[in-house]
């Protein structure tokens, strides 16, 4: 039984993953921040909404789920137990594993972008749906977090194997770019990254999903240990940095006046 998986856009520039199974007509999605554009997918296709994911409480990724509920009142929504969102029904834990349209995932935990954020990963198809964690070449804002919480969940996330494809819930793989590419200039990696995704965008396709074997080369949150990434981040705090959590905190800081 093979799945699909779809990106439905929403918002300025959200991606709400839909999991497809075309021979059940049968649809999951992941972070469904806007009812109607789920709905409109759901009609054209003939789908019946069988489950719901959710990777943090933000309003751009839940705000559509009770307007779902409406249609399909009785599906599994799927969260950390810790969820600030008040409507998970089907309550995980570190490690747990759920079962949707023939794929298992296991919930991992991600704390840093909020503190309840997870990611479902299924080890058998390579997939990750990390939410606003890990983005292409970029990592979340630290809302509730700390610094030290969000380098240590995407180095957990880095753990996984490099042929890993991640589905981040946003489309901001151009202006990550180009800062990675203003913390290493000299990035060959970083260069042909955004050539090949700025062709991607001007014929509006989507950047994603990525791999973690070419985040590892093009991400500057995850190259915290290589000397060119040490040497930018020090030279803009204008202090030696001790480790790589605090390389990355320099890096996150810096991303947010960028």
């Amino acid at each position: 039984m093979t799945n699909t998986i779809t990106p439905l856009n929403a918002f300025a520039d959200n991606y709400i993953w839909c999991i497809s199974n075309i021979q059940q007509k049968q649809a999951v999605v992941v972070d469904p921040g806007d009812a109607q554009v789920v709905l409109a997918y759901l009609d054209k296709h003939g789908y019946e909404l069988v489950a719901i994911l959710v990777t943090h409480h933000h309003y751009d990724h839940t705000n559509g789920i009770s307007e779902l509920l409406q249609s399909y009142p009785n599906i599994p929504i799927y969260g950390n137990h810790k969820s600030h969102y008040k409507g998970i029904t089907s309550k995980l834990t570190e490690g747990d594993c759920i079962e949707v349209l023939g794929q298992e995932f296991q919930m991992l935990a991600i704390p840093g972008h909020t503190l309840d954020h997870v990611a479902f990963y299924d080890h058998h198809n390579q997939q990750l749906f990390c939410g606003d964690t890990l983005f292409l070449a970029g990592c979340g804002r630290v809302f509730e977090g700390t610094h030290e919480q969000m380098h240590q969940s995407l180095q957990k996330i880095m753990a996984l194997p490099k042929h890993v494809k991640a589905y981040p819930a946003h489309e901001y793989s151009l202006a990550n770019l180009k800062f990675a590419r203003a913390v290493e200039p000299d990035n060959e990696d970083i260069k042909q990254a955004i050539n090949h995704i700025r062709i991607k965008r001007q014929q509006e396709l989507p950047s994603l999903p990525t791999t973690l074997g070419e985040e590892a080369l093009i991400n500057p949150f995850l190259r915290c240990h290589e000397p060119s990434v040490i040497e930018a981040a020090k030279q803009k705090a204008q202090e030696p940095l001790a480790h790589p959590a605090a390389v990355f905190g320099t890096l996150r800081e810096w991303k947010n006046q960028f």
